[in-house]
């Protein structure tokens, strides 16, 4: 599978270790920067990740700041990436199968290196659940903000 990964300033270490991680288990990793302490702009990164993954560039993304709120608002900004901040690996789990997530966020300041391992693990051995979740995960890819009745 074709990974893309992109990060800001404050997950450079983490993201490094990811794509390695990856490419041991026989991923292709798309690294889209940054790459260095210099501070950067996340949503630049977040875009660049989204556009990625929503042109078939890669097939899956993760990606990272120092909290992982951010980079995800940024990716999220884009209709045809659904990406969940997540922190352990039953919400990344439940991302593929509830959500049909193709990115997941997380927060190189807020997790550890294992615990992105095994969020990432989750992550890319879930499948969409479909049934039910597929007409809510078309209404992510098509909002209607008109006032519904409860």
């Amino acid at each position: 599978m074709r990974i893309a990964l992109a990060a800001d300033h404050a997950a450079v270490d983490l993201k490094t270790m990811l794509a390695d991680w990856l490419r041991d288990q026989g991923h292709d990793v798309l690294d889209l920067g940054t790459n260095g302490p210099d501070r950067v702009d996340y949503p630049d990164f977040g875009y660049r990740l989204a556009e990625a993954v929503a042109s078939g560039q890669a097939e899956r993304g993760v990606a990272l700041c120092g909290s992982g709120i951010g980079i995800s608002m940024a990716v999220n900004r884009h209709p045809a990436c659904r990406c969940a901040l997540v922190s352990e690996p039953y919400s990344a789990a439940l991302a593929r199968e509830h959500n049909n997530a193709n990115v997941i966020a997380m927060g190189a300041r807020l997790i550890g290196p294992d615990m992105a391992v095994a969020c990432l693990k989750s992550f890319l051995s879930g499948h969409f659940g479909e049934g039910r979740h597929t007409g809510r995960v078309a209404k992510l890819n098509a909002p209607s903000f008109e006032r519904t009745s409860a």
